[in-house]
C-alpha cells in the first residue's frame, strides 16, 4: 500500500484527518470487543481476535485466523445480546467516538472493587462458557489434532483446566496424533531425567569452572523469581527451577544461562502444577507431592522451554541480538503510530533499550499481575513462529496505553514511570484491550513493511 490516503490514516501526514482516523479507530476496537458477544459486525475484514469477556449465551463466535485473513461475518445476534455486553462489561473506549486513541490510565483506589468485579467475572465466564469448552473439546478428542484450529481458539484464551494439554501441543512436545501421545511424553521424561543425572546431579569437581560459576548464578536468581508470588520462595520450587535452568543451559551451550530465562520458565511451572494441585497458587505446596510427580512437571516445563527458545535463540546469545533487532523495530512502531510521545521520548533522551529490553529479555512477566501472565501466553504460544515479530505489537499497545502520562513526564520521570507501570491492579480487561490493539495494528502495518522502514 503506498498512497497518500495510506500515510495519512496512520497519522503522519495530514491532522486533518485525526479526528476521522480516531473514530475509525474507536469503531474498529469496539468492533473487536463486540465480537467477544457474537456480534455481526459490519465490513470488509473481521478483526476477530477477542478483547473483551465472553457471555454464557453460547452464540456463536468467530475465532481469530492465525493467519489474519479475511473471514465472514457472523451470525446475528439479539438486541438483548447487545444490551448485556453494554450493561456488563465498561467498553476501554468512549462510545462516542471522541476519545483518540483509547489509552488506559492506572485505577483509582475508588474503582477497585469494580475492577476486581470484572477480573473475576472475566476468568468465570471464560473457564464457563460452554460454547468455548466446547470447541476446545472437540479439537482435542480427536485422533488426530488440527494445531491450526486448536491455535485459533487459544489465541483468545485457553480454560485453565485445558491449558497444560492445549500448551504441550501448541508447542510441539506433545504430538498431535493422540495414539502416540502418550509414548513420547513417557520417553521425553526418562531423558530429562538422564540429563538431571548426567550434569546436575554429580559433585562439583566433576564440573567446569565456567558451570561452576553458572551453577552459582542460577542458584542466585531462582530466589529472586516473581518474588512478589510466595509459592515461589519455597526451597523446593527454587531448587525444581534450578535442576530446569542448569540443564537447560547445559544442553544449549550457545547462550547458556542469561539472566530473565528464569522467569520464563514460571509460566510453564505454574500450568504442569494445575493438573496436580487445586485452589489459589498462594495456598499450593509441592512438599507433599511424589518425586515421579515432580521430575514429570520438571521435565514438561524442561521440554516446553527449549521449544519456546528454540524460535528465538538470537534473543539470548552473546550480545542478545534478537532482542536489539526488535527493540529497533518497537521504536519505529511508536514512531508510526503516535508521532507525539515517540518525538517526546527523543526529545528527552529516553533509549528504547532502557526499559523495552527487559520486556523482551523477560516476555513482560515483571511488568503485569502473574495471575495475568498465563493468558498472555496463550496468545504468545498461540503465535507459533510468528511469536518474535508480533510481540513488538503487543510491547507497542502495551506501552501506548500511557501516551498521555509518559508526555507530562520529563527523563528522570519516564524512566521511573517505565520501571514501575501502574499495572497492579490490572484485570483482563485490560490485557485483553492490550492484545486486541496489537491485532489491529499489526494488521495495519505487517502487510505494509515500508511504513515502518526507516
Amino acid at each position: 500500500m503506498n498512497s497518500n490516503n495510506n500515510s495519512s490514516s496512520h497519522g503522519e501526514v495530514d491532522p486533518r484527518n485525526k479526528e476521522s482516523l480516531d473514530s475509525r479507530f474507536n469503531q474498529t476496537l469496539k468492533n473487536v470487543q463486540g465480537l467477544l458477544k457474537g456480534r455481526s459486525i459490519p465490513g470488509k475484514i473481521l478483526l476477530t481476535r477477542r478483547s473483551d469477556i465472553l457471555d454464557d449465551s453460547g452464540s456463536q463466535e468467530r475465532s481469530p485466523s492465525y493467519q489474519r485473513s479475511f473471514s465472514q461475518n457472523d451470525a446475528g445476534t439479539s438486541d438483548d445480546m447487545d444490551k448485556s455486553m453494554e450493561g456488563g462489561v465498561r467498553n476501554t473506549n468512549n462510545s462516542d467516538g471522541n476519545t483518540t486513541d483509547n489509552k488506559l490510565t492506572s485505577s483509582t483506589s475508588k474503582n477497585d472493587d469494580a475492577a476486581k468485579e470484572v477480573q473475576n467475572s472475566a476468568m468465570g465466564t471464560r473457564a464457563t462458557d460452554s460454547a468455548r469448552v466446547t470447541k476446545f473439546t472437540k479439537e482435542l478428542s480427536g485422533q488426530m489434532v488440527i494445531l491450526e484450529r486448536l491455535r485459533e481458539l487459544a489465541w483468545s484464551g485457553v480454560p485453565p483446566y485445558m491449558r497444560p494439554n492445549v500448551w504441550r501441543l501448541l508447542l510441539g512436545y506433545a504430538p498431535p496424533n493422540s495414539d502416540r501421545r502418550e509414548g513420547v511424553l513417557r520417553r521425553k521424561r526418562l531423558e530429562y531425567l538422564d540429563c538431571v543425572a548426567q550434569f546436575y546431579d554429580i559433585p562439583d569437581t566433576e564440573r567446569s569452572a565456567d558451570e561452576i560459576n553458572m551453577l552459582r548464578q542460577i542458584a542466585i536468581d531462582c530466589p529472586r523469581t516473581v518474588p512478589d508470588v510466595p509459592f515461589f520462595q519455597q526451597a523446593q520450587v527454587q531448587k525444581s527451577l534450578e535442576r530446569i535452568l542448569y540443564t537447560w543451559a547445559i544442553r544449549h551451550p550457545a547462550s547458556g544461562y542469561v539472566q530473565g530465562i528464569n522467569d520464563l520458565v514460571t509460566p510453564f511451572l505454574v500450568v504442569f502444577l494445575s493438573e496436580y494441585l487445586e485452589g489459589s497458587i498462594d495456598s499450593w505446596s509441592i512438599s507433599d507431592m511424589s518425586s515421579g510427580k515432580i521430575s514429570n512437571i520438571e521435565a514438561d516445563c524442561y521440554w516446553c522451554l527449549s521449544k519456546l527458545l528454540d524460535g528465538m535463540q538470537d534473543h539470548y546469545t552473546f550480545a542478545q541480538p534478537g532482542i536489539q533487532r526488535l527493540v529497533f523495530k518497537l521504536k519505529e512502531l511508536v514512531r508510526r503510530i503516535d508521532e507525539p510521545v515517540s518525538r517526546h521520548m527523543e526529545d528527552q533522551g529516553l533509549e528504547y533499550l532502557q526499559f523495552a529490553f527487559r520486556w523482551f529479555n523477560c516476555l513482560l512477566i515483571r511488568e503485569i499481575p502473574f495471575h495475568l501472565v498465563t493468558r498472555l501466553w496463550d496468545t504468545y504460544l498461540a503465535e507459533g513462529d510468528a511469536l518474535p515479530d508480533f510481540l513488538v505489537y503487543i510491547f507497542a499497545s502495551f506501552l501506548l496505553t500511557w501516551s498521555d502520562e509518559l508526555q507530562k513526564l520529563d527523563f528522570q520521570g519516564m524512566v521511573m514511570f517505565l520501571q514501575h507501570l501502574p499495572t497492579q491492579n490490572w484485570t483482563y480487561q485490560e490485557l485483553e484491550t492490550v492484545l486486541s490493539r496489537a491485532y489491529i495494528w499489526h494488521s495495519m502495518f505487517n502487510s505494509s513493511p515500508s511504513h515502518l522502514a526507516s
